[in-house]
């Protein structure tokens, strides 16, 4: 049996050591870039904000073009007018999205991360204002660093106030989709926002402000559940960007004559641009990871250093794991996105988008709903009549003022005592009470299936029927 000494500790050493194990994050100061793929990426930034921040203020129809007013229980996209029992659209829209963001990142991984995702759009835009009244990375860096003066409090007050105004400006056109834009822009002018406007227009402008002139990465690393089930939609015919590492290693800096070869050296300076440009501060480098967005930053800048050196281009690039290992070209790579995997998604996307499609195609400008009168389930009238009361509510899902005709069938001798003609105004839903009449002994007493049938009178095509019961007493 072995004995282990056990050594009294040195007097004065019986201090408690704290480690910690939180290191604080470093604020990443990108540097900025040109390119191919910068100017790509700007072009998503103006298609998308156009889009939003345009949209809003198109006319269509005398009202705005896209308008979701929940205080009315109304959807309007252009032509279209939704009501809530339209929720199934929603439904089918999520499905497509969620169809297209599988197929893309099988296809080509993070491309909605790196050029069109509101947070990388957004952090695009704060920080073109921040290199304009900051300057470039080198710049910010020594204003980090420097310390508090006239000329930096000028600076951050400048750079802060145009944020502030972006943001509110965000929050004022995302309200403006609920709220009639006009309208609301009145409201603002004459300071009578409500709460509701006034809560959403600052909660939205602080989430923008603090996600894309603050948190930045960290939305991107931490918050998003993207960046953490991407792995399991990759593969290695999955098109990412990439460092070549066979031709790139060992890396090292060297004069633009001397010869790699000759000194053993790869393609790649190590003058680490490519980290510097990222907006997320990874290492490419070091091979695929979940903080890549695949913005391609650093493929625009390893382009340029390549270029300014004389070595070919393409030391970093968009490209599968399996073709950088056995050395395919372009059109290699391209032909194995045509995989299973790609197809099944393809197949399904398609599938389901012409499905919604059609529906939305072929749906009618109409909707009824029928609600039985409780208060007075069945009674006699006059001649011995058995008579149940409804509730139909009419749903005119056109921008045009409309005649329904009324119709009810299902038993013997059953009869509208009420008008079978009601007038609905253009996107308007009107009740309308409905006495329904059967003769005496044409049924057995309790319950028996009916139809409702409402029907336009301009267009016989746009018909709803709809089920009900009819009660007749003992």
């Amino acid at each position: 049996m072995k004995t282990i000494p056990i050594q009294p500790a040195p007097p004065g050493d019986d201090e408690e050591i704290v480690v910690s194990l939180y290191a604080a994050q470093e604020k990443i100061q990108s540097r900025s870039v040109t390119g191919v793929f910068a100017r790509w990426r700007w072009f998503f930034v103006w298609a998308t904000q156009l889009v939003f921040y345009g949209l809003a203020w198109l006319p269509w129809n005398g009202r705005q073009a896209v308008l979701f007013d929940l205080e009315a229980r109304r959807f309007y996209l252009f032509d279209l007018i939704l009501y809530p029992q339209d929720f199934i659209y929603l439904t089918g829209l999520l499905v497509i999205s969620a169809l297209a963001l599988f197929l893309f990142t099988a296809v080509a991984g993070r491309l909605w991360c790196g050029f069109t995702c509101p947070q990388t759009v957004y952090t695009e835009i704060f920080m073109w204002i921040e290199r304009r009244v900051e300057g470039d990375r080198s710049a910010r860096l020594r204003l980090d660093a420097a310390p508090m003066s006239a000329a930096k409090f000028g600076k951050r007050a400048l750079k802060h106030g145009l944020w502030g105004a972006l943001s509110l400006w965000t929050g004022f056109t995302f309200v403006g989709y609920f709220t009639p834009i006009r309208e609301l822009a009145g409201l603002v002018a004459s300071l009578s926002l409500g709460p509701w406007q006034t809560f959403w227009i600052l909660f939205y402008g602080l989430a923008t402000y603090g996600n894309a002139g603050f948190l930045r990465e960290q939305v991107c690393k931490y918050m998003c559940p993207y960046a953490r089930f991407q792995s399991a939609m990759f593969d290695r015919d999955t098109m990412i960007v990439t460092y070549d590492e066979g031709r790139g290693e060992p890396r090292g800096a060297r004069s633009r004559k001397a010869d790699p070869k000759a000194l053993g050296l790869g393609s790649c300076v190590d003058c680490t641009l490519c980290v510097q440009v990222c907006p997320t501060g990874i290492d490419i480098r070091k091979g695929l990871q979940y903080e890549c967005i695949s913005c391609a930053a650093c493929v625009d800048v390893c382009d340029e250093v390549m270029d300014k050196v004389g070595y070919p281009r393409g030391l970093i690039r968009f490209a599968t794991q399996n073709g950088v290992a056995k050395g395919w070209n372009r059109a290699q790579m391209l032909r194995r996105a045509l995989r299973p995997r790609v197809l099944v998604y393809s197949g399904v996307l398609l599938a389901v988008s012409l499905a919604v499609l059609g529906s939305l195609w072929l749906r009618t400008p109409l909707k009824v709903d029928v609600i039985r009168d409780r208060g007075a389930l069945a009674r006699e009238v006059e001649q011995g009549r058995v008579e149940n009361v409804y509730r139909l509510q009419i749903m005119n899902a056109t921008e045009v003022a409309q005649t329904y005709e009324l119709r009810v069938e299902g038993l013997p001798g059953i009869a509208l005592a009420s008008g079978d003609r009601v007038e609905v105004a253009p996107a308007e839903v009107r009740a309308v009470a409905a006495r329904v009449q059967v003769p005496p002994g044409v049924a057995a007493s309790g319950s028996h299936p009916i139809q409702f049938e409402v029907r336009a009178a301009q267009d016989e095509r746009v018909r709803v029927r709809e089920k009900s019961t009819f009660l007749v007493p003992r």
